[in-house]
């Protein structure tokens, strides 16, 4: 979400970063204002709207991780000339997965949603940096692809599970982390995104100079598209292979697929601030995906009345007709691009009450601020 540092950032700056996550902070919004509003009987894949409205809505979440795996990583690697611990980003990367465990647990308790599956990684970023640091027998970049791929396989086990949740007797705030009765966006498989996000993040960093170039940009798009149409046929394929009939490989591609998906935007976005917009810091667009844990945490209590036990969802939840539902859910989205734009101004004010706890939570990892 927000960038876990500010510190010492590369020079190379890649707004189509900051774009893709303005990009999947709207559509979360409005997915999520569109899914409670919606009045039952329109919610139908006999309207075609519906069901291109499902497919944008079901690769906001894949965008939101692989980006985050992406720029934490690449922000990582910016200090990569330091030890582990002395690396700012290290200490804020820690600090970071606790604020959003805390956020996570304080806004949904008893579920397992997606800033606890941010926030595990994070934490698994930062530790394969770490084992990297020890054992260079390998690229970094193939550590996080094979923790991303070994977290996309566990779906051939998790999906089979059904109703059974894992691990059998354990509480169930840890089955919520793999497979549970409240398991929003599990470690198993979601995780893979950041994971794989992060292998992104290695190969952007290492190859900066040459991002965006043509080849970068067509070949990212390329890959994306061949993901997105042929992982399906490739894992039927994969699976008639003599000792694999056995093994369900198809139950994969829809993550595969999404995560397709993720790289056609990305590269559709490299090629519109190489080729077509001229990007400024100060750019209010920009700034909406540069502050969307902030933006997350609002939407959950004004929404669904986390922590302040009422919400918008209490009055509208499945009363609108999709001719209601597209005005309201564009009043939703003034809300918050107001609120970012006087975001600062916002901090200022209360910043009796932030300095304080930004200075003593950043003490206890070691920061100085």
């Amino acid at each position: 979400m927000e960038n876990p540092t500010s510190l010492n950032k590369p020079k190379t700056r890649l707004y189509f970063i900051d774009m893709a996550r303005t990009i999947a902070i709207l559509l979360m919004l409005e997915g999520h204002f569109v899914h409670d509003s919606l009045a039952p009987i329109y919610a139908s894949d006999s309207y075609p709207a519906y069901v291109t409205w499902k497919f944008i809505r079901g690769f906001t979440s894949p965008t939101f991780l692989t980006v985050t795996g992406l720029i934490f990583t690449y922000l990582l690697l910016g200090n990569e000339q330091l030890s582990f611990w002395q690396n700012m980003r290290v200490r804020k990367g820690f600090k970071r997965v606790v604020e959003l465990l805390f956020w996570g647990y304080l806004l949904q308790y008893y579920a397992f949603h997606v800033l606890q599956c941010i926030a595990v990684g994070i934490l698994t970023i930062i530790l394969l940096y770490g084992l990297f640091r020890l054992v260079k027998i390998l690229p970094l970049w193939v550590y996080y692809f094979m923790a991303g791929t070994a977290l996309f396989f566990s779906q051939l086990f998790f999906g089979s599970l059904g109703s059974q949740y894992w691990p059998a007797g354990a509480p169930t705030f840890v089955q919520n982390m793999f497979h549970g009765p409240h398991s929003e966006f599990p470690i198993t498989p979601r995780m893979g995104y950041t994971m794989y996000g992060a292998m992104l993040g290695v190969l952007l960093y290492h190859y900066k100079n040459h991002v965006k170039s043509l080849p970068v940009i067509i070949g990212t798009l390329t890959i994306g598209v061949l993901l997105f149409f042929g992982i399906k046929p490739f894992l039927i394929w994969l699976q008639s292979l003599p000792g694999l009939h056995e093994i369900a490989f198809y139950k994969m591609d829809w993550l595969l697929d999404k995560f397709g998906m993720v790289l056609v935007i990305l590269a559709l976005l490299l090629g519109l601030e190489t080729y077509v917009l001229k990007i400024q810091k100060d750019n209010l667009f920009l700034k909406i995906g540069q502050n969307t844990l902030s933006i997350f945490i609002i939407h959950m209590m004004i929404l669904y009345g986390s922590v302040i036990r009422i919400g918008i969802n209490d009055f509208l939840h499945g009363k609108l007709s999709p001719y209601e539902a597209i005005p309201y859910t564009l009043g939703f989205w003034l809300i918050f691009i107001v609120f970012v734009y006087y975001i600062d101004a916002i901090r200022a004010k209360l910043r009796f009450i932030l300095w304080p706890m930004k200075k003593y939570s950043s003490l206890l990892f070691g920061i100085k601020v």
